[in-house]
C-alpha cells in the first residue's frame, strides 16, 4: 500500500494480505432493473481504483461478484491522482477523486486510497479484502433500515425514478438524488506504470455523475428525457439518495440496460 500523507508524503503500508494504494493523511424487478422497496434496502458499494495501482486489478475483479448481486449497486469510479506514476487512466473523472476525498473529511479520518470502497457512504474498506467488505455490509445495512424505496426504469424515451414516502416525513433529512451514468463491463490494456502488459476488466464503470432533484421525506417522481442525460459509452444507470455530497446514502436502484 503505497500513501499520501497531507496529500504530498508517500507511506509504505501493509494491508493484512491486501494491498492498496493510498493517498492523504433491492430486489431484481427484471432483467435490467433492481430496486429498493420498503424493507429491502440496496447496499451501495463505490469502488476507488486507479490504472496506476499495482493493487488494484484484484479489488477490480472482486467488484464483478458484487455487482452481479441482485442486492447490490456495486459502482466503479476510477480517479485520477495517481496519474503520474506512469500511466495516465483512461476512465478516470477528477470528480471521483473529489468525491472520495470528500468521503474521507465527512469521516474525519483522511484516508483516501486506491483500492478503496465505501460502502453505504458510512464506511471503507481495502477493495480487495471480501471480509472487509462485507463486514462493512453488515454494519452500516442496519442504517439503510429505515431509508427510502427507490425505482428507476426506462419508459418512453424517459428514465423515470420513483421515491417512496418516509414514514414520518417531519423527521427526514433532505437528501441528493444522484444520477450515476454507467458502462457495465470496459477492458482497458495497459501500456505503461505498475500496470504494464496488463488487460483489466472494469464493472460498472460511471461515466458522469450528476445531481437530479432533491427529497426531503414526501413520495415523488422524476422523468428525464433520455436524450438529456444519455451518453454513448454508458448502457445504464444507477440512482443513489443521499445526505449531502458524500453523507450516509439512504436509497439506490439500479437500471442495468436503458
Amino acid at each position: 500500500m503505497r500513501a499520501l500523507s497531507h496529500w504530498s508524503i508517500f507511506v509504505a503500508l501493509a494491508a493484512a494480505g491486501t494491498g492498496a494504494l493510498v493517498a492523504g493523511s433491492a430486489t431484481t424487478a427484471d432483467a435490467g432493473k433492481a430496486s429498493s422497496k420498503s424493507g429491502t434496502p440496496m447496499t451501495v458499494i463505490e469502488l476507488f481504483t486507479s490504472q496506476g495501482c499495482s493493487s488494484c486489478p484484484t479489488a477490480d475483479a472482486l467488484l464483478e461478484s458484487y455487482a452481479d448481486r441482485p442486492d447490490v449497486v456495486a459502482l466503479t469510479l476510477p480517479v485520477d491522482y495517481w496519474d503520474y506514476l506512469g500511466w495516465k487512466d483512461t476512465l478516470a473523472n477528477p470528480k471521483f477523486s473529489a468525491r472520495q476525498r470528500a468521503y474521507a473529511k465527512a469521516r474525519s479520518d483522511g484516508r483516501v486510497y486506491t483500492p478503496q470502497v465505501v460502502v453505504n457512504g458510512l464506511k471503507h474498506a481495502v477493495g480487495s479484502n471480501a471480509p472487509d467488505i462485507d463486514h462493512a455490509i453488515a454494519v452500516t445495512k442496519s442504517k439503510m433500515e429505515s431509508g427510502v424505496g427507490v425505482t428507476v426504469r426506462s419508459v418512453n424515451d424517459h428514465l423515470v425514478i420513483d421515491l417512496e414516502a418516509a414514514r414520518d416525513p417531519s423527521k427526514v433529512a433532505e437528501a441528493t438524488i444522484w444520477l450515476a451514468l454507467i458502462s457495465r463491463k470496459v477492458e482497458v490494456q495497459i501500456k505503461r506504470g505498475e500496470n504494464h502488459g496488463k488487460t483489466v476488466v472494469y464493472h460498472n464503470v460511471v461515466r458522469e455523475w450528476m445531481p437530479v432533484g432533491m427529497w426531503n421525506g414526501t413520495a415523488a417522481t422524476i422523468k428525464l428525457a433520455h436524450h438529456a442525460v444519455k451518453q454513448s459509452d454508458a448502457e445504464g444507470c444507477a440512482i443513489i439518495v443521499q445526505h449531502g455530497d458524500a453523507g450516509p446514502i439512504v436509497g439506490a436502484a439500479m437500471l442495468r440496460q436503458w
